[in-house]
């Protein structure tokens, strides 16, 4: 098993680090940026305010069986700057990992958007038997970063 326990991809998008941020912080807008397939629709989500927020994506994947939801809660919220979450089976408390985007702007037009995908909290012996981590790649998550400079654009 590797040592790894998270992936960071970063991309430069030609974009004001507002419209970035517009984008990520409104949960439906994740069905088109994903990268790893895995998320088919959002069940309940405003947009992203602050922290303590919960949202509902309808998923799907083999590691789960077929069709599921989880419920994401928001960890980490500095507006323009960075949105964080952990995300759980739907009904359940966050078993470990997390998903987390920063924003850096580079002058007006252009933001450094650093992705990662961090499962260093993730514990449960029964959970780590039953699931092996990364879920997701680090090509899901440069596709996911292709995918956001594509929505931002559009």
């Amino acid at each position: 098993m590797s040592e790894n326990t998270s992936i960071t991809v970063t991309r430069t998008i030609d974009a004001p680090n507002k419209d970035v941020f517009d984008v990520i912080s409104l949960p439906e807008n994740h069905v088109a940026i994903d990268g790893s397939g895995f998320v088919v629709s959002v069940d309940q989500g405003d947009r992203i305010t602050g922290t303590g927020q919960v949202f509902t994506m309808n998923m799907a994947g083999d590691h789960m069986g077929g069709d599921y939801k989880t419920d994401n809660h928001v960890t980490g919220y500095d507006e323009g700057k960075l949105l964080a979450w952990q995300t759980a089976p739907a009904g359940t408390q966050p078993p470990g990992w997390q998903w987390v985007w920063e924003l850096t702007p580079h002058g007006p037009d252009s933001t450094e958007v650093r992705h990662t995908y961090d499962w260093s909290n993730v514990t449960d012996p029964d959970l780590l038997s039953k699931i092996t981590f990364p879920l997701v790649s680090e090509d899901d998550m440069e596709t996911a970063l292709k995918n956001l400079a594509a929505a931002v654009a559009s």
